[in-house]
């Protein structure tokens, strides 16, 4: 070969290789699967971030629990304007112009108590106050600490029902994320045997067309010696034709499945996988009052109904305080001082004592405060029911998916031997063709089982394992493990 042809060779290749597109091909089990896909889906990235979303919103519910330190500060206000004063003198109002400059400082600590529903606090004050004009002088005031106490004696406190109802959303989160990293794990099962299906179908079609070649050929063969009819043969080329159509419809149908798989995954698209069917299951049989004693348990859904009455019973507390009298008190006890220099101010303080008390009395509103405490009562009756009737029919879905779940290995089993005897028949009956002893419509017969056995086999196996997994994502329990799901939850996440 001269170096023309050499060269030539080689510049095709490169340029067919630079054309032609690259296909990634990648074996996956469905294990495999299921950890890609919780990991890096377009759907596990949403779940996990409404998940932390749900974690900030605790802490700082857990944040406004403790202690407050707050710094409050004026550095300066000038004012330059006129303003109406008394002129006692000659018993009139008059405007006079006033030059002021303020400055104003406060720190303070404020705890909220959870059990009363006051707040307590600690808190320190500076401030200055210089006139001009005429009179120009300045003055500054302290109050070197004061310690008080606000508190509603009869009205609603938000705090208590902050306590009971925060804690459970956020532990319903958690189990919420739980909840959907499962439903992730029964989405991949199931884009993983529509792919295997499709992968199956495929690979049928293609044998089928080798094997509907070679028995339109034997045909011919027989044809000579008049071993068949011409209306055999016929059929022979017919199965042939409709073979390789079949093939193409498989084949479309492979593409579709392959591209749902990988954009699921969230794979790059020319992305080609090929799938390792998992062997024949093992997993004991699930106990039906286990399943749904971890469900009531561990469902986001049940914690959800416990959140939805607790929020009915506040709305029919605040509703009711706010129809009843009510009276608040404030009181505060420290020291406070004036002199007209810093150095001074802190010097001999004076006590300081605050008492305030307040009374709301409604007194006529026709009946408006008496209308939403009913409504609150009615729609806690009406949610009630509601949950009762969402958790029957949630522990019912749990006890039939069981019961579904516990046949499956015997109709996988059944499944597999019904494929074992398709395809020994099958081979069995085009053997007979072959030889003359079996005609066209046995060996058709004998290939149609064999599809459907291949297509039922699947179908158990991804039925089985389809069950499983929505087993876990109702209950959130490991059954292998004998032990609920769980994730660090008590630690900042980093997903």
């Amino acid at each position: 070969m001269d170096k023309r042809k050499i060269i030539g060779i080689l510049v095709c290749w490169f340029a067919g290789a630079l054309l032609c597109p690259v296909f990634a091909q990648k074996r996956m089990t469905l294990q495999e699967t299921i950890e890609l896909a919780t990991d890096s889906s377009l759907q596990a990235f949403s779940s996990k971030n409404l998940y932390l979303s749900s974690y900030w919103e605790y802490r700082s519910f857990r944040a406004a629990r403790l202690p407050s330190l707050n710094l409050e500060m004026t550095p300066i206000r000038y004012n330059r304007d006129f303003v109406r004063r008394y002129d006692s003198e000659a018993n009139i109002d008059i405007y006079r112009q006033q030059q002021s400059l303020y400055s104003f400082g406060n720190l303070s600590i404020k705890q909220n108590l959870d059990l009363t529903g006051g707040t307590f606090f600690i808190d320190s004050e500076l401030g200055y106050m210089k006139n001009f004009g005429e009179n120009t002088y300045s003055q500054f005031s302290s109050v070197p600490i004061r310690i008080g106490y606000s508190q509603s004696l009869f009205g609603f406190n938000s705090f208590k029902w902050e306590k009971k109802i925060e804690p459970l959303k956020y532990e319903k989160a958690k189990k919420k994320l739980l909840y959907n990293l499962e439903s992730i794990a029964e989405q991949s099962t199931q884009y993983f045997f529509n792919l295997a299906m499709a992968q199956s179908k495929y690979d049928i079609a293609k044998e089928n067309v080798l094997s509907s070649d070679t028995l339109l050929h034997i045909g011919m063969e027989r044809q000579k010696i008049a071993s068949i009819s011409q209306a055999d043969l016929l059929t022979l080329e017919l199965d042939l034709v409709n073979a390789r159509n079949t093939l193409k419809n498989a084949e479309i149908d492979l593409k579709r499945a392959m591209f749902g798989f990988v954009s699921f995954l969230n794979l790059d698209k020319t992305t080609v996988i090929e799938l390792d069917l998992p062997e024949r299951p093992q997993h004991p049989v699930i106990d039906a009052d286990l399943a749904l004693q971890q469900a009531k348990e561990n469902h986001p859904d049940f914690l959800a109904y416990k959140q939805q009455i607790l929020e009915a019973e506040r709305e029919v507390e605040r509703t009711q305080r706010s129809s009843n009298f009510d009276a608040s008190v404030s009181a505060s006890i420290g020291f406070n001082q004036v002199a007209s220099d810093f150095s001074g101010v802190y010097k001999n303080p004076l006590e300081q004592d605050v008492v305030s008390i307040g009374i709301k009395i409604p007194l006529v509103d026709w009946g408006e405060r008496k209308g939403r405490a009913n409504m609150a009562k009615n729609n806690l009756n009406v949610t009630k029911i509601s949950v009762q009737q969402n958790e029957l029919s949630l522990e019912e879905d749990v006890l039939m998916t069981v019961n579904d779940f516990n046949v499956q290995q015997d109709l996988i089993r059944s499944a597999e031997e019904a494929l074992r005897l398709a395809n020994t028949a099958y081979e069995a009956t085009k053997q007979r063709f072959v030889i003359g002893k079996a005609d066209i419509s046995s060996l058709t017969l004998a290939l149609n089982r064999q599809k459907d056995a291949q297509n039922n086999y699947i179908s158990a196996l991804r039925n089985y394992w389809m069950s499983y997994y929505k087993i876990r994502k109702m209950t959130l329990y490991d059954f292998e493990r004998r032990e609920p799901l769980s994730l660090p939850f008590d630690r900042i996440p980093n997903f």
